[in-house]
């Protein structure tokens, strides 16, 4: 299933009076939070007027990381960044704080889900995935042939439903196969 499709499949699920019952229960931190981010990235994180959601499943802050996005050997931030409702995937090129990639711009609500009876959580997590997980996944569950694989991508999971892998290459974010 396509990230759009599991997406809209998702949010029928939940009525628009129970989102925003549940919305007020959606955690998020504010960047001072990450003090591993760059003073420059948490400044620009404020400016955008981004905290960033915490998932129910994690019990250290998450939602920030750190890798090796554009190429190897250079160090980028990405950072799930929620303002006004929606969260998108923030890229900091080389940490420097001038136009960051925007990824993935959804709607926070989309992520709700029901934990336990009575238990609502938020669901997206970002993390930093190589090679490995990469093929693994292209090897499982088909999908777009990834190009060669020289630098990491981020896995953009809706924890334990599924996830679509970004990869930059050729100057644009490809859609890579996730979890399933």
């Amino acid at each position: 299933m396509g990230e759009a499709a599991l997406v809209l499949a998702l949010a029928v699920t939940i009525t628009p009076a129970l989102a925003s019952d549940r919305a007020d229960r959606i955690v998020r931190l504010s960047p001072a939070a990450f003090p591993e981010l760059p003073q420059r990235v948490a400044r620009e994180l404020q400016r955008r007027g981004c905290s960033i959601p915490q998932t129910v499943y994690a019990r250290k802050p998450h939602n920030v990381i750190r890798g090796e996005f554009a190429k190897a050997g250079q160090t980028d931030w990405a950072v799930l960044c929620s303002a006004d409702g929606v969260s998108r995937i923030l890229v900091f090129w080389n940490g420097s704080d001038k136009d960051p990639a925007v990824i993935a711009p959804l709607d926070d609500l989309v992520f709700l889900q029901e934990i336990r009876p009575g238990k609502w959580g938020f669901s997206r997590m970002i993390s930093a995935v190589g090679r490995a997980f990469i093929m693994r996944h292209y090897a499982a569950y088909g999908g777009p042939k990834p190009p060669p694989i020289r630098h990491q991508g981020i896995d953009d999971a809706f924890v334990e439903k599924g996830s679509v892998t970004w990869y930059f290459y050729g100057g644009k974010w490809l859609q890579l196969s996730g979890a399933d």
